[in-house]
């Protein structure tokens, strides 16, 4: 696999591998390309590049790699929330299909409940860290609080995931922790996920109406 790996990069070049990766997170937020491939441009690709660093760390640099993702990962959320700022609603209401619907409804009470932290741990949830950002800029956040969300949230995910996926390669004795924080990953996205649901759950109303579509105005 290794010896496939050399080839493959000796062809193409570390630079177009960098820039395949960092092009697929960036358009993962950026162009809602995550909402219908979420595991190509999420985690599993962060971590499956990190390997591919790990195997071959002559040809791939574990920190250019990781620090590209991080900016393509800022990046990325940076447009979705001047998209949602100045689009407004109607950017979202053109998304079609009743999974993405459900969704942005979805998302919405998730940034009213979490307001700040939505934009921080929306990132490692897939269809949160596609719809948090417009939904941000559509709901009024002010933009430097955005903006500090969106740093510390992005930066971390895109830093940890792709190292993970690089000592799990890379170490054999690190392999074991690299794999135990991986899961730690996952299991705390997806009790994220179901905490922002379980609340969702309390806060409507007596009458069994959902959410309402308006966003809540954080500033």
């Amino acid at each position: 696999m290794t010896q496939q790996l050399e080839d493959l990069l000796a062809h193409a070049g570390p630079i177009l591998f960098y820039l395949a990766v960092w092009g697929l997170v960036f358009v993962g937020t950026a162009l809602f390309v995550g909402i219908v491939l979420p595991f190509v441009t999420g985690d599993s690709l962060l971590f499956a590049a990190g390997i591919v660093s790990g195997l071959l760390p002559d040809r791939i640099s574990i920190v250019v790699l990781a620090a590209g993702v991080a900016v393509a990962a800022i990046a990325g959320d940076q447009v979705g929330f001047l998209l949602g700022r100045r689009l407004g609603r109607p950017y979202l209401t053109r998304r079609t299909g009743r999974w993405t619907r459900t969704a942005i409804r979805r998302t919405e009470r998730f940034y009213e409940l979490f307001g700040w932290w939505s934009v921080v741990i929306g990132r490692y949830i897939p269809w949160g860290r596609v719809l948090v950002p417009p939904i941000a800029g559509i709901g009024g956040m002010a933009y430097w609080r955005f903006l500090t969300a969106n740093v510390v949230g992005a930066f971390s995910w895109g830093v940890l995931i792709t190292v993970i996926g690089y000592f799990a390669a890379s170490d054999p004795t690190v392999r074991p922790i690299a794999y135990a924080v991986a899961g730690i990953v996952i299991v705390a996205s997806v009790v994220a996920g179901i905490r922002a649901w379980a609340l969702d759950r309390r806060r409507r109303d007596p009458a069994g109406n959902g959410p309402t579509d308006a966003p809540h105005q954080a500033s």
